[in-house]
């Protein structure tokens, strides 16, 4: 029998937090899936931590839920982040290149993305990834991976990715306090990505929009090359607040009418309809329009496209990316979401669901686990290059040494 490796993505997300076991065969390269835990997170506001005993209670009891179904103990994971306090920026770095016969060696890499991270960032920042965009080699410039090209001057165009330190460490916190391990944190504005986009739309062009429920995170590709990653602070957590405003009712309602009957397209409704939350509630027994939701709804879900309009513009991207938008996350499952994109957007739109795995599909074929299955091939690529072998041992420097197969390997 083939040995097999064992890796695992604890995906800590606003509403839920999601636990994903899967396997890999020595010489694979697909993942089985063989273990699912999922519950409500407890103790946790927007990604950050409000109360530690309850986030730690929620995060065991997904963990617990996953080796139940697995079989396997779970003694360490690939940790995915997300909320209002991951920040991005772009940086440069120049370096000379030391080799004497003027060739671009792997240290020479290294020795670049060291240079491009010393910005300037608030003192209660970490920097949690480097992720070169391009290179240029003397004047030749796009250059997506420059080991073993000649030339004098080497520089990188960098994303450089940010989280608060204390929001870090309380996450960090409950996780070890749960009785695991950390082998790398992962931004979910970069772990989504892997589970629902090919290589081909990454060439062409492509924005990612992961909505969830504290917030959006937003991915935007084009030549293979990540452009621009960043947080919008709305998410279906702001619908469910509006509704409940909205309607006058509880919050628990608001939940689930918006579940039951959501919808982001007002015209498909009759101005007639109500609907009866005394069929949905013991706290709130009125009728209420169900066209009044369905307008609250599409007026919040317009304005997430619209911030993810103006990120496009930024970088001049607006309608121009031909693979168009992939929608994922709990958010996108809502009715009407696909039209309403396409006309805020006006690009293509398809909802993305996580690919590239085996196993037990039918338990996470849903793009709610866009995160936790792209954590799971972030994992099982970073694994195989050796890379970020256990969180608390690393500091920046040495992340270098571990990267090289492995950012040749994140562009297609």
């Amino acid at each position: 029998m083939p040995k097999s490796r064992i890796i695992t993505s604890l995906d800590v997300g606003s509403s839920k937090i999601r636990t994903v076991v899967a396997a890999l065969e020595e010489g694979a390269t697909i993942p089985s899936i063989i273990g699912v835990g999922i519950t409500p997170s407890s103790g946790l506001r927007k990604g950050c931590v409000i109360d530690v005993e309850e986030a730690i209670n929620s995060i065991t009891t997904s963990l617990e839920d996953a080796e139940r179904m697995a079989g396997e103990p779970i003694n360490h994971v690939f940790l995915g982040i997300s909320g209002n306090h991951i920040e991005t920026l772009d940086s440069k770095g120049v370096i000379a290149v030391s080799n004497a016969s003027q060739e671009i060696t792997e240290d020479d890499v290294d020795r670049v993305l060291e240079a491009a991270q010393a910005v300037s960032i608030s003192g209660n920042r970490r920097i949690l990834r480097i992720i070169p965009k391009t290179f240029t080699v003397d004047e030749q410039k796009r250059i997506k991976y420059p080991v073993g090209m000649t030339g004098i001057r080497l520089e990188v165009e960098a994303h450089i990715i940010t989280g608060l330190v204390p929001t870090i460490k309380n996450i960090e916190k409950c996780v070890l306090q749960s009785g695991i391990d950390i082998d790398d944190i992962i931004p979910s504005c970069l772990s989504f990505p892997e589970a629902v986009l090919s290589k081909r739309q990454k060439e062409l062009g492509v924005v990612a929009v992961d909505i969830g429920s504290g917030g959006t995170s937003v991915s935007i590709f084009e030549e293979g090359m990540m452009l621009q990653t960043v947080v919008i602070p709305v998410g279906g957590e702001n619908v469910t607040n509006d509704i409940a405003i909205g309607l006058r009712t509880s919050i628990d309602t608001a939940e689930k009418i918006k579940i039951e009957y959501g919808s982001c397209i007002p015209d498909d409704v009759n101005d007639r309809e109500t609907i009866d939350l005394s069929l949905l509630s013991k706290i709130d027994m009125q009728k209420v329009s169900k066209k009044v939701m369905v307008e609250i709804i599409e007026a919040r879900y317009q304005e997430i496209f619209l911030l993810v309009k103006e990120e496009l513009k930024k970088i001049h991207r607006d309608g121009m990316l031909p693979a168009g938008v992939v929608l994922t996350g709990a958010g996108s499952k809502m009715s009407g979401v696909i039209d309403l994109a396409r006309d805020t957007l006006n690009l293509p739109v398809q909802i993305g669901f996580p690919q590239n795995f085996e196993g037990i599909v039918d338990k996470i074929d849903d793009p709610a686990y866009a995160t936790a299955i792209g954590l799971i091939l972030w994992g099982a690529r970073a694994q195989a290059q050796g890379y970020s072998l256990n969180f608390r041992s690393i500091n920046l420097k040495k992340t270098f040494d571990g990267m090289k197969k492995f950012l040749k390997n994140l562009v297609p």
